[in-house]
């Protein structure tokens, strides 16, 4: 196969999406997040905290202390990809990490999701 039709079959593919989590596991504490493409947002999460500043301050500000060796980075939940629109997408991706959050609020200390939230 040559150099093109590579390029080409890597574009067509749909990537993975899903909701992944960037854990400290000397804190017990996550971030929770959704994309469209899991592996290239799990290599950009690690490449930010490697330079600094991330807009999370407190995720940064344990990295920066406790350093990589203390980060874990996972998928937690994969949607397949179907043929909606971006929008629904977007939508199921929130739902699932809503799930999560509540899930991993049971058994573990406030997570780093906290300061990126909103406030009502």
């Amino acid at each position: 196969m040559d150099r093109k039709a590579r390029i080409r079959e890597y574009k067509e593919t749909p990537r993975p999406m899903g909701v992944f989590r960037v854990r400290n596991m000397a804190k017990g504490k996550s971030f929770v997040g959704s994309s469209r493409d899991l592996p290239a947002v799990l290599n950009r999460q690690r490449f930010q905290l490697e330079l600094g500043p991330r807009p999370n301050r407190a995720l940064q500000r344990d990295w920066n202390e406790f350093g990589p060796a203390a980060f874990e980075f996972e998928v937690l939940d994969t949607l397949k990809p179907k043929e909606q629109s971006d929008h629904a997408a977007a939508e199921d991706l929130q739902v699932l990490v809503e799930m999560w959050l509540q899930k991993l609020s049971l058994s573990e200390q406030p997570g780093y999701n906290v300061e990126s939230r909103p406030s009502s």
